[in-house]
């Protein structure tokens, strides 16, 4: 789990750990700000089973596009399954267009802010296999 790299914001990186935890997943957080290459870096490391980034400050589409390509790039993590959400742009107008444009630019799932209580992200995980969400707990939120 991280923020994008032009996002400073924490509170909701906790929001999600927690929200995860809860339901059984082991979560690495690697904090706010945090770089491309240290988000492909750290993915290649831990191989996880599941990518989850999340915006505060708007870029998300911006940053989400270029971080996503990033990913896919690697024969590793090109399969693994990665989402992004929260506060996709600065309109606060719908966001459709840069939704699709997400999905396909490799993205398995886009919640933006207008998501419904975490409810469709519950859904979401739910279509994930259960090998998926019951892994020991490591947490850092070192950056």
């Amino acid at each position: 789990m991280s923020a994008t790299a032009s996002d400073a914001h924490t509170w909701n990186l906790v929001f999600l750990q927690l929200f995860l935890e809860e339901l059984g997943y082991s979560v690495v957080n690697l904090g706010s700000c945090v770089s491309d290459e240290r988000l492909v870096r750290e993915c290649l490391r831990i191989a996880p089973t599941l990518i989850v980034i999340s915006s505060v400050n708007g870029h998300g589409c911006q940053d989400g596009l270029r971080l996503i390509g990033r990913l896919r790039s690697e024969d590793r993590l090109k399969d693994t399954p990665t989402i992004i959400g929260g506060k996709l742009g600065i309109t606060g107008t719908p966001l459709g267009d840069r939704v699709a444009e997400l999905l396909e630019g490799g993205f398995d799932a886009v919640f933006d802010d207008g998501a419904r209580d975490g409810i469709e992200f519950h859904e979401f995980l739910r279509t994930l296999p259960e090998r998926q969400s019951r892994l020991p707990i490591e947490a850092s939120l070192t950056p």
